[in-house]
């Protein structure tokens, strides 16, 4: 059997937006330049409210003629419509925050590239790039290819789906997560919606905001912190002894504070352990991260494939 391992993802969902106007209305709001849609394959980005605050990250992809997709984590889809909602009604586009007919699958391991040749017949060759057809989406997520996402239409892909399933070893949806975070993608989950601005989580590093496209809702605050300050929390992903109160949202403090210098973003349990992607000061990742209090469990910071010492926000 090849080298890698197929996942359903349920806590993924696809915010669908159809109609004419769709890629017009996401480019004056969001953060990814939709110009380059048909180049790139697809984009992530982030949606901000004025304040500059995320209300979700997003990939972003075309399902069909004037139909778009923007997959994110189910427990902030309906939210996520309802704030956009406000606002696309000046277009000819609409929201669909029920339609469950397409799912979301991840496959990874040194043979994925393989497994996705042969099922589809053919491979993206590109970090975002896309490979669609009738009924089924394959999005690359990484340079190595050995990760790629994959939209699958409930109706038609019944033999895809299972070919996936006797290419691949089980994996899980956990050891999914896990990936984001080794690869310091951060994903915004229900307890920290409109609480974070970009920078904190990087998502200025990981290719999800454009600072050439223009004007777009909360630009202003990001575009400040970008140009002219330097973001005193990052995103750091960190290692921990046991999984017990490690949940999106918990606090987090350095030894010497107690006062809470971050929170945790996300977290995952696999057979290697509990890993987190956290946003906390940078002062208080030199100072060392617990969790919950000062003499919490102690967190140890794990490599980024990017560096945080860039000299713009």
């Amino acid at each position: 059997m090849p080298d890698c391992q197929f996942s359903p993802l349920p806590g993924e969902a696809l915010l669908l937006i159809a109609g004419p106007d769709t890629l017009k209305f996401l480019q004056g709001q969001t953060t990814c330049d939709t110009r380059e849609l048909e180049a790139a394959g697809s984009l992530q980005g982030v949606y901000c409210t004025p304040q500059g605050r995320v209300v979700c990250d997003f990939l972003l992809l075309p399902l069909g003629t004037d139909t778009y997709a923007l997959r994110m984590r189910r427990d902030i889809r309906a939210s996520s419509a309802a704030v956009l909602g406000k606002y696309i009604v000046f277009s000819k586009a609409e929201i669909d925050a029920e339609n469950d007919d397409w799912q979301v699958a991840g496959l990874w391991g040194a043979d994925a590239a393989q497994v996705v040749s042969t099922v589809f017949g053919a491979c993206p060759e590109g970090v975002g790039q896309l490979l669609s057809g009738p009924g089924y989406a394959v999005v690359r997520r990484d340079a190595q290819g050995t990760r790629f996402e994959c939209f699958l239409e409930s109706g038609g892909t019944a033999q895809q789906r299972s070919a996936l399933e006797d290419a691949a070893a089980p994996g899980s949806e956990e050891e999914w997560r896990a990936l984001d975070i080794a690869a310091g993608i951060a994903r915004i989950e229900s307890p920290l919606v409109d609480e974070l601005v970009p920078q904190t989580v990087n998502f200025d590093l990981t290719g999800h905001i454009s600072f050439t496209k223009g004007c777009y809702t909360g630009q202003e605050v990001v575009a400040r912190l970008h140009y002219r300050g330097k973001s005193k929390r990052r995103g750091f992903a960190v290692a921990a002894r046991g999984a017990s109160g490690l949940q999106p949202g918990a606090e987090l403090f350095a030894a010497t504070s107690s006062s809470p210098v971050g929170h945790v973003v996300n977290s995952a349990v696999t057979g290697d352990g509990a890993r987190a992607l956290v946003s906390a000061t940078l002062d208080g990742a030199a100072a060392g991260l617990h969790l919950a209090a000062p003499d919490g469990p102690a967190l140890t910071l794990l490599d980024l494939p990017y560096s945080l010492d860039d000299t713009q926000g």
